[in-house]
């Protein structure tokens, strides 16, 4: 390896930049994919939420919001919601940034569990008709099936996923134990887009088949992470482990 080479990989960057923000206040969020946003200078928009979730804890109207703006003509509408401040934590609503900033830690070396391994693929193939987030590959280690789950409900320092009723959740956890076997691991990654958890554990007053489904799961060999992450307004990065209570 060349000095130039060290020099270069030394530089990459731990986490990803956010685009230009605008700030505003939130009035509602609605359909799901729609909320609306009063900017300070007063106008009034409608941007696009990216988060098809319930949004517990992370949707009260009244709270700052930044929103990133975009002029490609075919889109629809120009904002896109990207945070929103809550009274601990800045909270990341972009479902799209967990699985790019994964991919880009474990890329990196940023998550000790999942290092050593010659390919990192996203959106690869799994069973017969799904496809996992990221699929690792090395000729020494073997193969391992990694979902990456968006969690952005804290309560009491406490992290909890699933924050609705999820059947889809609960086929990602049955997809991934099939996949278990020698030189085949599967991962379930808990990423918390928030920085005042402690600790996860699964929402099992909001869905108690997913909870029984992932304790099953890690019974059978389903490893478990949960990391949260730092976030300012200029970036999000990869923060810690956080223990997991099943």
């Amino acid at each position: 390896m060349t000095n130039a080479q060290s020099k270069s990989e030394a530089a990459e960057p731990l986490g990803l930049a956010w685009p230009p923000l605008v700030q505003g206040t939130l009035l509602k969020r609605y359909q799901r994919f729609l909320a609306d946003v009063a900017l300070e200078d007063g106008t009034t928009v409608t941007a696009h939420c990216p988060n098809t979730g319930s949004m517990k804890d992370c949707c009260e109207p009244g709270r700052p919001v930044f929103l990133s703006v975009h002029d490609n003509p075919k889109r629809k509408l120009k904002y896109t919601w990207e945070l929103i401040r809550m009274p601990d934590s800045l909270v990341g609503v972009n479902t799209l940034m967990p699985n790019r900033l994964v991919k880009h830690a474990v890329q990196t070396g940023q998550v000790a569990d999942l290092t050593g391994y010659a390919q990192v693929k996203s959106e690869v193939k799994m069973g017969s008709n799904s496809r996992v987030d990221l699929w690792l590959q090395d000729e020494a280690r073997g193969t391992c099936h990694v979902e990456i789950k968006n969690c952005t409900m804290v309560r009491d320092g406490l992290a909890r996923f699933p924050d609705a009723v999820t059947s889809r959740g609960l086929k990602h956890i049955h997809e991934l134990t099939a996949q278990l076997g020698p030189g085949r691991r599967s991962v379930m990654f808990y990423f918390i887009q928030r920085m005042d958890a402690q600790e996860f554990q699964p929402a099992d007053d909001i869905d108690p088949a997913y909870g029984r489904a992932l304790r099953d799961a890690v019974a059978r060999g389903l490893e478990v992470l949960a990391y949260d992450v730092h976030i300012d307004l200029k970036e999000i990065r990869l923060n810690r482990r956080l223990p997991c209570r099943l």
